[in-house]
């Protein structure tokens, strides 16, 4: 049997495709682990459920695992983020989580899609506030049974979203030099 070798760049793109699908992965993971064992966070009087933290890194990998593997990859990176859900969390965090992120990641995606060729930047920033704006509402009444955390969720995903995306701007800065 003959097997071709991949030029280096092919190689390095499948090896960066497959670390941010195994990053994402398990930054749902996280997210729901830190969401069943870790209380959430009062900040002045925010309630921030404690998964809230890993949002702004699954967003920004998930739109990488975009940038790899197309829509096909994102898709099968939502059914095997749904099923992991389904199957490491409690019933109601499992729920609560297959739904948000169902929702939440198609809205991301697609507006992710569409605006990416105008300007990524600008695609980065829509997208993830679409997304994590759907994934809160959906989230934290299902998994928490009231809105209490609601707005703590929104700023502290906002910011979480902000600062992964910041790292990101940076590493691509730095890749350039």
């Amino acid at each position: 049997m003959t097997t071709t070798r991949l030029p280096a760049t092919a190689r390095s793109r499948r090896t960066v495709a497959v670390l941010a699908m195994a990053a994402y992965l398990g930054c749902v993971l996280a997210t729901n682990w830190a969401s069943i064992h870790w209380p959430p966070l009062n900040v002045y009087g925010l309630l921030i459920p404690a998964g809230t933290m890993f949002a702004g890194t699954t967003l920004a990998l998930r739109d990488l695992v975009h940038e790899h593997l197309g829509m096909p990859g994102v898709a099968g990176g939502l059914i095997t983020g749904a099923a992991l859900s389904a199957v490491l969390a409690t019933p109601r965090i499992a729920l609560a989580s297959v739904a948000a992120f169902t929702l939440s990641e198609l809205l991301d995606t697609a507006v992710y899609a569409r605006l990416r060729r105008h300007c990524r930047a600008t695609a980065l920033i829509a997208s993830n506030l679409a997304g994590l704006t759907v994934d809160s509402a959906v989230f934290v009444p299902v998994a928490f049974g009231s809105l209490t955390a609601l707005p703590g969720q929104l700023v502290g995903k906002a910011a979480a979203t902000l600062l992964a995306l910041a790292a990101v701007h940076a590493a691509r800065r730095a890749r350039r030099r």
